[in-house]
Parts: structure tokens; sequence; C-alpha cells
């Protein structure tokens, strides 16, 4: 089957990705990857000619090194080899193998740069995979390349003058997300079935929801985080970003290796949500509240039990944020920022050195006092499914704004994080699916642990969702 060619529609608002060719090639870019995977399947699609799809996207696609900060083709080749010559014998490793899928700069790929959107680390070349990379390889998904992302992490909007700022697909003027902000754009603007990216405080939700995707937090700890690059080790955790729950549940058994989950869609009825009033409703933007309420209906509608509830631990725990977060940052990497700190952005240097002036005392006690509100609000919360919030209470700010603007930097900075950050903070698994308005995301939080029951009660609420 030849491969096709792929052009590019812009309107003043919003990218759209158009292929050309016959009916097969023509639609691999808005696919989800479990579909891909069961064309693969059934012998419909090459693994190699996949790869080499995606890939000419990545090198040729115009937004491509806005996404991509560089491609793996020949390990794409090699591992498409691979998939093919599985799927020729029957012995295919699950759905998702010989599907291409992007990872953030953070995930080491040996003997290929992973420099974590920072000059700092310019020219770092690990000599091995991260260990959730060696998972997915040896589980069939192949790597199409790294993505642009946050300088080290360590900001939720997504803008990256040093590297590159990635696009936003409903707004070619506004940042995408971050800090997984490539990882988001090359899933939206069809550069990759999927993506893996990380969440230290928001950075796959944020950047999911405002590119209209799923994005899965999971439980810290469930997933190893060996080779990766660290931003706040007490925090950080691995998740997918796609077009689908069902994606989402593939990728994350994958990176378990694990089987999935029972993909049967359940139902809603008789679950039981609650609605966090405390802080998450907050300073909420018009259009994010009546995609968060529109959402809402449609669960009740569904057969969902919604109730409201306030939580004052969430509030406390979030006042404990600044410290802990700033503080274990800074101390991880202050000796590589202090070597040359000309090179970094200057909003994200000074959120590091802000670390600085935490006292051993206060990180200590924060975090003895943070275990406590933990388990106030896992008692609180235990009759529910789920608890639902707004994932973002803003839109996507507009970038060369956030540049020269410093106060409209600082305001809308702490506003994308917030709400997820929370999240962070009480420990929990956490989902964002996309609602009727654009940009703006619902998010389902659960205990930690419980991220294959959140995949499956994500099922329900995907399908009540559309």
């Amino acid at each position: 089957m030849a491969l096709q060619s792929a052009i590019v529609h812009a309107s003043p608002s919003r990218y759209a990705l158009m292929k050309m060719g016959d009916a097969m090639t023509g639609t691999w870019a808005n696919m989800t990857a479990a579909d891909l995977g069961r064309e693969i399947d059934k012998g419909r699609i090459h693994p190699v000619e996949l790869a080499e799809f995606f890939l000419d996207l990545a090198e040729n696609h115009p937004l491509a090194p806005r996404i991509y900060a560089r491609a793996t083709p020949a390990r794409a080749r090699g591992e498409a080899m691979a998939a093919a010559a599985r799927a020729k014998a029957g012995l295919r490793k699950g759905l998702l193998d010989g599907v291409p899928i992007s990872w953030k700069d953070l995930f080491d790929t040996a003997g290929v740069a992973t420099e974590a959107g920072s000059a700092l680390l310019k020219g770092r070349v690990p000599d091995r995979d991260a260990a959730v990379l060696e998972t997915a390889t040896l589980g069939g998904l192949v790597c199409l390349g790294k993505t642009h992302m946050s300088e080290l992490a360590f900001s939720g909007l997504g803008l990256n003058p040093v590297t590159a700022t990635p696009p936003c697909l409903n707004d070619e003027k506004a940042v995408p997300g971050g800090s997984s902000s490539g990882g988001a754009a090359s899933v939206a603007f069809g550069l990759a079935p999927a993506a893996i990216g990380s969440d230290t405080g928001g950075s796959v939700r944020v950047p999911a929801a405002w590119n209209d995707l799923v994005g899965l937090k999971t439980s810290h700890g469930s997933l190893p985080m060996t080779g990766i690059v660290p931003l706040i080790d007490a925090f950080d955790t691995v998740g997918p970003l796609a077009h689908s729950v069902e994606d989402c549940a593939h990728l994350h058994a994958v990176l378990l290796g694990e089987k999935p989950i029972d993909l049967s869609v359940p139902t809603l009825a008789g679950a039981r949500f609650a609605v966090l009033e405390t802080l998450a409703l907050d300073d909420i933007r018009d259009r994010p509240a009546r995609g968060f309420q529109d959402a809402v209906d449609r669960l009740s509608r569904h057969g969902a039990r919604v109730e409201r509830i306030t939580a004052p631990e969430a509030a406390e725990a979030m006042a404990l944020s600044a410290a802990l977060f700033t503080a274990e940052a800074y101390g991880t990497w202050r000796d590589v920022i202090e070597t040359a700190p000309e090179k970094m952005f200057a909003p994200i240097l000074a959120r590091f050195r802000s670390g600085a002036a935490v006292s051993a005392a206060d990180f200590v006690a924060g975090w003895r006092r943070l275990k406590t509100l933990r388990a106030i609000w896992a008692d609180r919360v235990a009759a529910y499914d789920a608890v639902l919030i707004p994932t973002s209470p803003i839109l996507p700010p507009e970038a060369q704004r956030l540049l020269s603007d410093d106060a409209y930097y600082a305001t809308e900075n702490l506003l994308a994080l917030r709400n997820t950050r929370m999240g962070n903070m009480l420990g929990v698994a956490a989902l964002t699916l996309p609602t009727s308005q654009p940009s703006c995301g619902i998010s389902l939080m659960t205990l930690p642990g419980t991220d294959r029951r959140l995949l499956r009660l994500g099922l329900a609420a995907e399908r009540a969702l559309h």
C-alpha cells in the first residue's frame, strides 16, 4: 500500500489536519490508537507503513518543529518491523502492538538526547531507556520520538521560549498547557495516535484538557520513575494522553506490563459522585464553568447521583503546596541551575529559586501535616465513586501576552494548575475528559491505587459526555 501525503488547513482559530489518498491511509492521523491496533490485527494496516506515515508527518508537517524535539526514525522502523513479524506469525503482544506513540522529552531513550526542555541539559544522551519505555517496547509500542515540554517540567502553561512552544488545538495564539505540551499537541494535531507524559502538578491533565483529549494521572508510585528526568520525586507520575479512555486504558496496561481492564462499557446507574466546591470552582471563567456544569448534568442524566461537598483539608493542603513543591524542586536542581542560570527562562528560574526560602523545619512539618490531611480526605470521599472538578478553571492563555505581561503570567500560571495540583497534593488518581466546551475538561478523582477502577468509571462517563 503506498504511503499518502498530508496537508494542513488552518483557520484563524483552529488548525485541522487533512489527509489525502485512499480511505485507509486517509484516516490514520484521526484514528484512535486502539482502532489502529484493531486494523493491524485484521491485516489491513502494516505496522511499518503506519510508522512511516507518522515519521513522515514528524519530518514534514509544518507544525512538527514546535511539537517534536527530535524523532527516532531508526528505532521506530526497527520496532515496527518486529511488530509486523509478530503480526504475521500470529504472535501479537496486545492490541497496541505495532502502534506508534510519542514520548515526552524527559523519558530517557538510549543513544538519543533527552533534554527535558532545558538548555541546561543540551546534549545529554542517556545510555539506556527509562524503565517504562523498556516495558512499553517489550509490549510492542513503537517510539516515534520525543516531544517538546515546559522547561524542566516546572510550568502548567506549556510556554517555552528556550526550546519551543507547541501549538494549542483550539487557538493558534494560545499556549497548549504543560508541561506535557508537545505530547498533547502530537495527538491533537494528528502527529501521533497517543503520547506518554508526566504529571507532577497537572502536567498530563492540563494539556489534555486544553487540547480536547483524555489524560490519566496515575497513582504516585504505581509506575517506576527510573530513567525519567525528575522534577519532584514525591509527586512525579507517568500518564498517557490520548483520544479516548479506551486508549488510556490500553496504554496504562502496556506501561504496567499487565493485561488491560475489562473494556466492556459499564453503566453510571447507581454511581455516586461528589462535586468539590472548595477552591475548585473559585475564579472559574465562563466557558470552563459552562463545560463543567453541562458535563455534570449529563452524568446525572445517565444515572449518576451527584452531591456537592466542601473539604477544608483540600484548601489546607493547597496552602502547603508552594513550599513542598519549590523546596524539593530547587533541592533537586540547584547545583545544575546555578552553574548557568542565564540559560533559563526567567519566570521558571524564579520559581525554582523560591524554594531556597523554605526552611528544612517547614518542609518536614509540611509533609507531616499533608499526610494527616490526605487521611482526612480519604475518609471524607470514601463513599463516593469519584470526586468531580473542572480540570482547569481557565482557558489557554495567549502566548505573546504571557511573555510581555508579568502579572498576567503569574495569575494564569497559578490558576492553570490550581485544580490539578490539588489532586497531586491529596494523592489521588485522576482522569480528565473533554466537555461540550472546547479546551475545557472535567476531572474524575479517586483514591490512590484505584487507577483501573477509575478507567472503568471513565469509560461510562465518556459515553455519557458524548
